[in-house]
């Protein structure tokens, strides 16, 4: 294969409308409802000002292998991966996060999916 015609790196080659979306996914266990509906009140223009999209925001889970998620599921689609962890490294939504901490035990990742 010569240079001319060895594949880029994807940072090189691809447009923004060609790079992968990114999803947020957390596990969150609430010990504090009413606390947690005070953070999800907050987090969801937050979520929308980055761009991103709940996929899912709790609902029936079904596990086929392994153990079962400790709470509820939560997805959300971003963009891009960038816009995720700016996302979930913003001066706006760290405040909020604070209320999750406090009402629930969570764990959050950041996943990006599939090229279109």
């Amino acid at each position: 294969m010569t240079s001319s015609t060895r594949p880029q790196p994807l940072s090189a080659s691809a447009t923004a409308a060609q790079l992968p979306k990114a999803y947020v996914i957390a596990e969150v266990e609430v010990h504090d409802t009413a606390a947690y509906e005070d953070y999800k009140s907050a987090v969801l223009p937050i979520v929308a000002q980055y761009g991103g999209r709940y996929i899912v925001r709790g609902g029936r889970i079904e596990s086929v292998e392994g153990s079962d998620p400790s709470g509820r599921m939560v997805v959300i689609e971003f963009p891009h991966f960038a816009d995720a962890q700016a996302f979930l490294r913003s001066e706006e939504y760290r405040p909020v996060a604070d209320i999750r901490h406090e009402a629930a035990i969570s764990r959050i990742m950041i996943v990006e999916g599939a090229l279109p």
